[in-house]
């Protein structure tokens, strides 16, 4: 006799809760994407329309992207901080990972704590000195200055010493018995076994990078430089009143972050899994 799975209430009603409230969250970003479309004479009327009655979406996207404020331009930009950031930041991070974590040396921990506080030192705080010293030394009002601010990370050091601490020590010594230094141990021992992490760091920093309005708020000043946060800035204070106009620069915007995402979901979730592990 087949056995019958008995269905549980409890579950079934815990997922109905969270289906109705994932689809509240994806309402606005809904609108969002239908007003994009739509012509500006039936952005708001009521009842809401979610299929518009006439559609605007060459219009709406050519201005944003061929318009006074070209995206194109700030997307190439934000593009090439963003990338250039996240490589540089998750390779020099994972490096310093490892380091403290598996290199034994006079002071290593003194040092680590160094550091690990400046990490409770407020950006805000130091914003006048970087400024005055990016100015005299030439970095100011460039890319490569706005890369360096953001591609060293306390955060991503402490967050990927976690998960090479949780690299058995025992691969280490045996790597060193055959003869391997530590750059090889790293690169063919340690990095394979903490890549979902390092991926999941790489994945923060570019969504960091790409989101990020005050660096380059206050470090550049010419326009043809300006990543997406200021553009959006800009757009948004020449086409205030046009809502379907914003809203396409705001799909533009955050369409790289859906990818990004999509992609690297199974990244994230090993990493997730594998800090549970090591935990």
């Amino acid at each position: 006799m087949p056995l019958t799975r008995r269905f549980d209430w409890r579950r079934g009603l815990v997922t109905a809760i969270m289906l109705a409230l994932s689809v509240l969250f994806l309402l606005p970003f809904i609108w969002m994407l239908v007003t994009s479309f739509k012509a500006e004479s039936d952005v708001f009327v009521y009842p809401i329309q979610w299929i518009p009655r006439h559609w605007h979406a060459i219009e709406n996207y050519k201005e944003v992207w061929n318009g006074k404020y070209p995206f194109y331009r700030y997307y190439w930009n934000s593009i090439k901080v963003s990338v250039v950031t996240t490589l540089i930041s998750a390779t020099v991070s994972s490096l310093a990972a490892y380091g403290f974590s598996k290199v034994r040396f006079k002071a290593g921990k003194w040092l680590f704590m160094i550091v690990l506080a400046t990490y409770m030192i407020p950006s805000q705080a130091i914003l006048v000195p970087q400024f005055i010293l990016y100015r005299n030394i030439g970095l100011f009002d460039s890319h490569l200055g706005l890369i360096i601010l953001s591609s060293f990370s306390v955060l991503g050091t402490f967050m990927l010493r976690q998960f090479f601490m949780g690299v058995s020590q025992d691969y280490i010594e045996s790597a060193k018995i055959d003869g391997a230094g530590h750059f090889r141990i790293f690169r063919s021992i340690g990095l394979p076994l903490v890549k979902p992490a390092v991926a999941t760091y790489a994945i923060l920093r570019f969504i960091w990078t790409w989101n990020d309005y005050q660096n380059p708020l206050i470090f550049l000043r010419t326009d043809k430089l300006f990543t997406l946060p200021l553009a959006m800035q800009k757009f948004t204070s020449v086409s205030g009143e046009f809502y379907s106009l914003i809203m396409a620069a705001a799909v533009s915007a955050i369409l790289p972050l859906f990818i990004v995402f999509v992609i690297g979901q199974k990244s994230v979730i090993e990493g997730i899994a594998l800090g549970g592990v090591k935990g």
